[in-house]
Protein backbone atom coordinates (compact mmCIF):
# COMPACT_ATOMS: atom_id res chain seq x y z
CA UNK A 1 0.00 0.00 0.00
CA UNK A 2 1.07 3.61 -0.57
CA UNK A 3 0.72 6.56 1.74
CA UNK A 4 -2.66 7.44 0.16
CA UNK A 5 -4.20 6.47 3.51
CA UNK A 6 -3.13 9.94 4.65
CA UNK A 7 -5.51 11.65 2.23
CA UNK A 8 -8.54 9.32 2.29
CA UNK A 9 -11.54 10.46 4.29
CA UNK A 10 -12.10 8.05 7.20
CA UNK A 11 -15.48 6.74 8.37
CA UNK A 12 -17.08 9.26 10.73
CA UNK A 13 -16.63 8.97 14.49
CA UNK A 14 -19.60 8.63 16.82
CA UNK A 15 -18.58 11.61 18.94
CA UNK A 16 -15.88 14.26 19.14
CA UNK A 17 -15.26 15.13 22.77
CA UNK A 18 -12.89 17.59 24.49
CA UNK A 19 -10.54 16.53 27.27
CA UNK A 20 -9.17 20.07 27.75
CA UNK A 21 -9.77 23.70 26.80
CA UNK A 22 -7.33 24.03 23.90
CA UNK A 23 -8.79 23.51 20.38
CA UNK A 24 -6.34 20.61 19.90
CA UNK A 25 -7.34 18.82 23.10
CA UNK A 26 -10.06 16.45 21.92
CA UNK A 27 -10.62 12.88 20.80
CA UNK A 28 -12.85 11.02 18.36
CA UNK A 29 -14.79 8.22 20.04
CA UNK A 30 -16.07 5.17 18.18
CA UNK A 31 -18.12 2.39 19.79
CA UNK A 32 -19.03 -1.04 18.41
CA UNK A 33 -22.48 -1.03 16.85
CA UNK A 34 -25.30 -3.03 18.38
CA UNK A 35 -23.30 -4.22 21.37
CA UNK A 36 -24.34 -3.00 24.79
CA UNK A 37 -22.08 -2.92 27.82
CA UNK A 38 -18.47 -2.00 28.43
CA UNK A 39 -15.98 -2.62 25.64
CA UNK A 40 -12.21 -2.89 25.68
CA UNK A 41 -10.66 0.41 24.66
CA UNK A 42 -7.84 1.31 22.29
CA UNK A 43 -6.52 4.80 22.94
CA UNK A 44 -4.77 5.72 19.70
CA UNK A 45 -2.05 8.36 19.30
CA UNK A 46 -1.43 9.37 15.71
CA UNK A 47 1.98 10.08 14.21
CA UNK A 48 3.41 12.81 12.02
CA UNK A 49 6.78 13.52 13.69
CA UNK A 50 5.03 15.60 16.35
CA UNK A 51 4.26 18.37 13.82
CA UNK A 52 1.05 20.39 13.57
CA UNK A 53 0.74 19.79 9.81
CA UNK A 54 -0.34 16.20 10.58
CA UNK A 55 -3.56 15.66 12.49
CA UNK A 56 -5.63 12.70 13.67
CA UNK A 57 -7.85 12.28 10.59
CA UNK A 58 -5.75 9.64 8.80
CA UNK A 59 -5.80 7.46 11.94
CA UNK A 60 -9.58 7.28 11.74
CA UNK A 61 -9.27 4.35 9.34
CA UNK A 62 -7.49 2.02 11.75
CA UNK A 63 -9.73 3.17 14.61
CA UNK A 64 -12.85 2.39 12.58
CA UNK A 65 -11.44 -1.05 11.70
CA UNK A 66 -10.68 -1.84 15.33
CA UNK A 67 -14.14 -0.65 16.36
CA UNK A 68 -15.58 -3.01 13.77
CA UNK A 69 -13.62 -5.79 15.51
CA UNK A 70 -15.28 -5.04 18.86
CA UNK A 71 -13.10 -2.34 20.43
CA UNK A 72 -14.10 1.09 21.56
CA UNK A 73 -11.52 3.50 20.16
CA UNK A 74 -10.48 6.97 21.25
CA UNK A 75 -8.40 8.66 18.56
CA UNK A 76 -6.77 11.53 20.38
CA UNK A 77 -5.58 14.89 19.13
CA UNK A 78 -2.94 16.89 20.97
CA UNK A 79 -0.89 20.07 20.69
CA UNK A 80 2.00 19.58 18.30
CA UNK A 81 5.09 21.46 17.14
CA UNK A 82 3.71 24.61 15.56
CA UNK A 83 0.72 24.83 17.91
CA UNK A 84 0.83 27.16 20.91
CA UNK A 85 1.93 25.01 23.83
CA UNK A 86 3.05 22.16 21.59
CA UNK A 87 6.42 20.31 21.64
CA UNK A 88 7.94 19.02 24.87
CA UNK A 89 6.50 18.91 27.46
CA UNK A 90 3.11 20.23 26.31
CA UNK A 91 2.55 17.50 23.74
CA UNK A 92 3.12 14.77 26.31
CA UNK A 93 1.05 16.58 28.94
CA UNK A 94 -1.88 16.42 26.50
CA UNK A 95 -1.48 12.68 25.96
CA UNK A 96 -1.35 12.16 29.71
CA UNK A 97 -4.43 14.35 30.24
CA UNK A 98 -6.37 12.45 27.58
CA UNK A 99 -5.53 9.14 29.23
CA UNK A 100 -6.66 10.43 32.64
CA UNK A 101 -9.89 11.78 31.18
CA UNK A 102 -10.70 8.48 29.50
CA UNK A 103 -10.10 6.51 32.68
CA UNK A 104 -12.19 8.86 34.79
CA UNK A 105 -15.11 8.83 32.34
CA UNK A 106 -14.91 5.22 31.14
CA UNK A 107 -18.24 4.04 32.49
CA UNK A 108 -20.33 6.85 31.03
CA UNK A 109 -18.49 6.64 27.70
CA UNK A 110 -19.15 2.91 27.38
CA UNK A 111 -15.82 1.14 27.79
CA UNK A 112 -13.84 -0.77 30.40
CA UNK A 113 -10.95 1.23 31.86
CA UNK A 114 -9.31 -1.99 33.05
CA UNK A 115 -9.14 -3.29 29.47
CA UNK A 116 -7.32 -0.42 27.83
CA UNK A 117 -4.56 -0.63 25.23
CA UNK A 118 -2.51 2.47 24.48
CA UNK A 119 -1.39 2.42 20.84
CA UNK A 120 0.64 4.83 18.75
CA UNK A 121 2.10 5.03 15.27
CA UNK A 122 5.50 6.52 14.42
CA UNK A 123 5.94 9.57 16.70
CA UNK A 124 2.73 8.43 18.37
CA UNK A 125 4.54 5.21 19.25
CA UNK A 126 7.10 7.23 21.21
CA UNK A 127 4.27 9.00 23.03
CA UNK A 128 2.51 5.72 23.80
CA UNK A 129 5.61 4.14 25.36
CA UNK A 130 6.48 7.36 27.16
CA UNK A 131 2.98 7.33 28.65
CA UNK A 132 3.48 3.72 29.74
CA UNK A 133 6.69 4.75 31.49
CA UNK A 134 5.13 7.63 33.39
CA UNK A 135 1.62 6.27 34.08
CA UNK A 136 1.46 3.09 36.22
CA UNK A 137 -2.16 2.56 35.11
CA UNK A 138 -1.00 1.69 31.57
CA UNK A 139 -0.74 -2.11 31.40
CA UNK A 140 -0.58 -2.72 27.62
CA UNK A 141 1.06 -0.66 24.88
CA UNK A 142 1.27 -1.30 21.14
CA UNK A 143 3.87 0.67 19.20
CA UNK A 144 3.55 0.75 15.40
CA UNK A 145 6.76 1.70 13.58
CA UNK A 146 7.70 3.81 16.57
CA UNK A 147 10.40 6.41 16.97
CA UNK A 148 11.53 4.63 20.13
CA UNK A 149 15.15 5.81 20.28
CA UNK A 150 15.26 9.61 20.24
CA UNK A 151 19.05 9.93 20.33
CA UNK A 152 19.27 7.70 17.28
CA UNK A 153 16.52 9.72 15.60
CA UNK A 154 18.71 12.77 16.14
CA UNK A 155 21.83 11.00 14.83
CA UNK A 156 19.96 9.96 11.66
CA UNK A 157 18.30 13.39 11.31
CA UNK A 158 14.92 11.71 10.78
CA UNK A 159 12.45 14.00 9.01
CA UNK A 160 14.85 16.94 9.00
CA UNK A 161 15.64 16.82 12.71
CA UNK A 162 12.04 16.52 13.84
CA UNK A 163 13.16 15.31 17.28
CA UNK A 164 15.17 18.52 17.79
CA UNK A 165 12.03 20.56 17.12
CA UNK A 166 9.97 18.33 19.42
CA UNK A 167 12.39 18.29 22.37
CA UNK A 168 13.54 21.88 21.81
CA UNK A 169 17.20 21.03 21.28
CA UNK A 170 19.89 18.43 20.71
CA UNK A 171 20.87 15.75 23.24
CA UNK A 172 23.74 17.97 24.40
CA UNK A 173 21.55 21.06 24.70
CA UNK A 174 18.58 19.50 26.54
CA UNK A 175 19.73 16.15 27.99
CA UNK A 176 16.92 16.17 30.56
CA UNK A 177 14.29 16.29 27.82
CA UNK A 178 15.78 13.24 26.11
CA UNK A 179 16.01 11.40 29.42
CA UNK A 180 12.35 12.14 30.21
CA UNK A 181 10.96 11.40 26.74
CA UNK A 182 13.10 8.66 25.20
CA UNK A 183 11.54 5.18 25.49
CA UNK A 184 14.98 3.63 25.05
CA UNK A 185 16.14 5.33 28.25
CA UNK A 186 12.92 4.96 30.25
CA UNK A 187 11.86 2.07 32.45
CA UNK A 188 8.52 0.44 31.53
CA UNK A 189 8.22 -2.51 33.87
CA UNK A 190 4.48 -2.64 34.59
CA UNK A 191 3.26 -2.57 30.99
CA UNK A 192 3.46 -5.31 28.37
CA UNK A 193 4.80 -3.86 25.14
CA UNK A 194 4.37 -4.97 21.53
CA UNK A 195 6.52 -3.28 18.91
CA UNK A 196 5.32 -3.88 15.36
CA UNK A 197 7.48 -2.84 12.43
CA UNK A 198 7.59 -3.46 8.71
CA UNK A 199 10.89 -4.65 7.28
CA UNK A 200 10.85 -2.20 4.36
CA UNK A 201 9.96 0.90 6.39
CA UNK A 202 11.96 3.78 4.90
CA UNK A 203 10.55 6.44 7.26
CA UNK A 204 11.52 4.89 10.61
CA UNK A 205 13.92 1.97 10.04
CA UNK A 206 12.89 -1.42 11.42
CA UNK A 207 16.13 -1.48 13.42
CA UNK A 208 14.56 1.00 15.84
CA UNK A 209 12.15 -1.64 17.11
CA UNK A 210 14.59 -4.53 16.78
CA UNK A 211 17.27 -2.82 18.83
CA UNK A 212 14.78 -1.51 21.37
CA UNK A 213 13.42 -4.98 22.16
CA UNK A 214 16.93 -6.44 22.25
CA UNK A 215 18.13 -3.72 24.63
CA UNK A 216 15.17 -4.08 26.98
CA UNK A 217 15.52 -7.87 27.14
CA UNK A 218 19.17 -7.56 28.18
CA UNK A 219 18.43 -5.52 31.28
CA UNK A 220 18.90 -7.08 34.71
CA UNK A 221 16.11 -9.13 36.24
CA UNK A 222 14.90 -6.24 38.39
CA UNK A 223 14.70 -3.89 35.39
CA UNK A 224 13.84 -6.32 32.60
CA UNK A 225 10.76 -5.39 30.59
CA UNK A 226 8.21 -7.47 28.72
CA UNK A 227 8.72 -6.21 25.18
CA UNK A 228 7.72 -8.28 22.14
CA UNK A 229 8.83 -7.67 18.56
CA UNK A 230 6.49 -8.33 15.64
CA UNK A 231 8.29 -7.89 12.32
CA UNK A 232 6.14 -7.91 9.20
CA UNK A 233 8.12 -8.84 6.06
CA UNK A 234 7.57 -6.48 3.15
CA UNK A 235 5.47 -4.00 5.13
CA UNK A 236 6.10 -0.26 4.86
CA UNK A 237 5.60 2.56 7.34
CA UNK A 238 1.97 3.24 6.44
CA UNK A 239 0.92 -0.37 5.86
CA UNK A 240 0.64 -0.73 9.63
CA UNK A 241 -2.18 1.82 9.84
CA UNK A 242 -3.97 0.80 6.64
CA UNK A 243 -6.76 -1.76 7.16
CA UNK A 244 -6.57 -2.58 3.43
CA UNK A 245 -2.98 -3.83 3.71
CA UNK A 246 -1.72 -7.39 4.06
CA UNK A 247 -0.06 -6.34 7.33
CA UNK A 248 -3.30 -5.33 8.99
CA UNK A 249 -4.28 -8.79 10.25
CA UNK A 250 -1.10 -9.02 12.31
CA UNK A 251 -1.71 -5.55 13.73
CA UNK A 252 -5.29 -6.32 14.78
CA UNK A 253 -4.31 -9.75 16.14
CA UNK A 254 -1.62 -8.10 18.27
CA UNK A 255 -4.13 -5.64 19.70
CA UNK A 256 -6.32 -8.62 20.66
CA UNK A 257 -3.35 -10.17 22.49
CA UNK A 258 -2.63 -6.89 24.23
CA UNK A 259 -6.10 -6.63 25.71
CA UNK A 260 -6.30 -10.28 26.78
Amino acid sequence: MSDDILSLTPPPADKRLPYGNDPNQFFDLRLPKGKAGSHPLVMNIHGGFWRAKYDLEHAGHLCAALTGAGFATANIEYRRVGNEGGAWPGTFEDVRSAFSYLRQNAQQLGFDAQKTVVMGHSAGGQLALCLAAHEPAVHSAVCLAGVVDLKRAYQLHLSNDAVVEFLRGTPKEVPDHYREADPMQLSIRQARQWLIHGTVDDTVPCEFSRDYVAAKSKRTSTEKEEAHLVEIPGASHFDLIDPRSAAWTQVSDTVLKAVA
